[in-house]
C-alpha cells in the first residue's frame, strides 16, 4: 500500500521551479553576451587584393594618355576647279618631291578659258603698241608744226626789227613798219600756240598709253589665273614625303575644293596625346614628356593644349625630341606620359582603384601582424599616374588595400586569410 509523502513532492516542484529560473538567467545572459559581440568579419583572400606601402620621400607626378603620331607637315591637296579625274600617276606609299605628278583631272572648259584669256591678252597687247606708235607719230606732227611755227616767228621778229630801223631811217613807210610788227606778233602768239601743243601731245602719251597698259594688266592676270587653273588640273605634291591618302578614283566628278590627296612628311612625326580633361588643368607647354611607341620610348616635350574638350578628353601635342625607333610611322598608336613636377619629402602610396585626388576616403589599413585591416579615413591630396599624396590618416611604413573594396562597404574590418 503506498503511502502519501507531501514534503518530497513540494521539494520536487521547488526543484523544478529553481531549474527553470536559473535556465532562464543563463538563456539572458548569453542573450547579452551575444548582444554585446562584435559582427564576425567577412574573410578576404589576401593573394586577391593589391597591398601598397605607405612611403616618404619624393613623389613623381605623371598623367598619361592614349594617342597616335602624326606628321608635323601635312600638306592636302585640293581641286581648284571642276573636273574628272582622268588618269591616276601614283599611289598611297609613293615617296614624293614638290613636282612629283599624282593624278590629272580633265576639264575642256578650263583649256577653253585659257586659250580664250590668251587671245584676248593678245589683242590688248596688239592694240597697246598700235596706240603708242600712233601716239608718238602724233608727237612729232606737233613737234614739227612747232618748229615751222618758231622758224615764221623768228623771220617775223627779225623782219620787224630791221623794218624799224629802217622806219627809223626813213627807208620804209609807216605802213610796212607796222605791218610787219603785226606780222611778228602772230608769229609769235602762233609759236605760243603751237609750243604748247607739243608739250600737251608729249605729256599725254603716259595717261592715255596707261589706260591700254592697265587693261593689258588686266587681261594678264586673268591670262594667269586661266592658266594657273589649267597646271592645277594636273596634282602635284609640293613637298617631299611620302603620299599617304588618295581618296579619289579614276572617272570621279571632282568640285573644287574636294581633297585629291594627302602628302606627309614621314620623318617629322608628333604625338597627339588625349588627356582626360579632369588631370589635363596641370599641363602647361614646355613640360617633359616620354612616348612610348611599344618598339621603344623617346623622350619629347608638350608643345600645344588644345582649348577646347572632346568626348571628356583634352588633346595635347608632344614634340619628339629624340629620334622615333624603327617602325614609327603615321597614325601609329602610342602611350604618353607628361610630367607635371617632383613633390619632395611628401607621404604617398600607390593609387587606389578609388578616390580622386583632394578627397577624403575610407581605406583597409593592416594591422601590424597582418591578420586583420580596418577601415580608416584618409585625406588624399595631389595624385600621379600610379601614385597619390596622403594629407593625413596614414603614416609611413603602413600597409592598405588598394584594390576596390566596395562590395565590403557595410564592414569597417576584415580578416585576410
Amino acid at each position: 500500500m503506498d503511502i502519501q509523502r507531501p514534503d518530497q513532492s513540494k521539494a520536487k516542484r521547488k526543484k523544478r521551479i529553481l531549474l527553470a529560473v536559473g535556465g532562464a538567467v543563463v538563456l539572458a545572459g548569453i542573450s547579452v553576451l551575444l548582444a554585446r559581440l562584435k559582427p564576425a568579419a567577412p574573410t578576404v583572400e589576401k593573394n586577391l587584393v593589391w597591398i601598397g606601402d605607405v612611403k616618404r620621400g619624393q613623389m613623381l607626378r605623371q598623367v598619361r594618355g592614349l594617342g597616335t603620331l602624326v606628321p608635323e607637315e601635312i600638306r592636302w591637296i585640293a581641286a581648284r576647279t571642276q573636273g574628272r579625274v582622268d588618269r591616276i600617276v601614283l599611289r598611297p606609299g609613293a615617296l614624293v618631291n614638290p613636282d612629283s605628278v599624282i593624278l590629272v583631272l580633265a576639264n575642256p572648259d578650263v583649256e577653253q578659258a585659257a586659250a580664250s584669256a590668251d587671245s584676248q591678252l593678245k589683242a590688248a597687247e596688239a592694240d597697246l603698241v598700235g596706240t603708242r606708235v600712233q601716239l608718238e607719230s602724233q608727237v612729232l606732227a606737233s613737234e614739227s608744226t612747232a618748229a615751222t611755227a618758231r622758224a615764221e616767228f623768228e623771220q617775223a621778229r627779225l623782219q620787224a626789227e630791221v623794218n624799224e630801223q629802217l622806219f627809223k631811217d626813213g627807208l620804209v613807210s609807216d605802213l610796212l613798219f607796222r605791218v610787219s610788227k603785226v606780222n611778228a606778233e602772230q608769229a609769235a602768239t602762233r609759236n605760243s600756240i603751237e609750243q604748247k601743243r607739243y608739250a600737251f601731245s608729249k605729256d599725254s602719251i603716259v595717261p592715255q598709253l596707261s589706260v591700254k597698259e592697265a587693261e593689258v594688266d588686266r587681261l594678264r592676270g586673268q591670262s594667269k589665273l586661266r592658266h594657273d587653273e589649267l597646271d592645277a588640273l594636273t596634282a602635284r605634291a609640293g613637298m617631299n614625303g611620302v603620299l599617304q591618302l588618295l581618296p579619289v578614283d579614276v572617272g570621279s566628278q571632282i568640285q573644287p575644293g574636294v581633297n585629291l590627296a594627302r602628302v606627309a612628311d614621314p620623318a617629322r612625326l608628333k604625338a597627339e596625346i588625349r588627356v582626360a580633361e579632369t588631370q589635363a588643368k596641370d599641363i602647361a607647354i614646355g613640360l617633359p614628356a616620354e612616348i612610348d611607341t611599344r618598339n621603344g620610348v623617346v623622350a619629347g616635350h608638350v608643345s600645344r593644349i588644345d582649348p577646347s574638350v572632346q568626348n571628356g578628353t583634352v588633346t595635347v601635342d608632344v614634340i619628339i625630341d629624340a629620334p622615333l625607333p624603327k617602325g614609327s610611322r603615321p597614325d601609329l598608336s602610342v602611350d604618353g606620359t607628361i610630367e607635371l613636377e617632383r613633390l619632395d619629402d611628401v607621404v604617398y602610396v600607390g593609387r587606389p582603384a578609388f578616390g580622386q585626388e583632394r578627397s577624403t576616403v575610407g581605406i583597409f589599413k593592416l594591422d601590424p601582424d597582418g591578420s586583420y585591416a580596418t577601415r580608416t579615413r584618409v585625406t588624399l591630396g595631389r595624385s600621379s599616374v600610379n601614385t597619390i599624396e596622403i594629407i593625413s590618416g596614414l603614416q609611413p611604413g603602413d600597409k592598405v588595400i588598394l584594390s576596390d573594396m566596395s562590395q565590403w562597404d557595410s564592414n569597417d574590418r576584415v580578416k585576410l586569410n
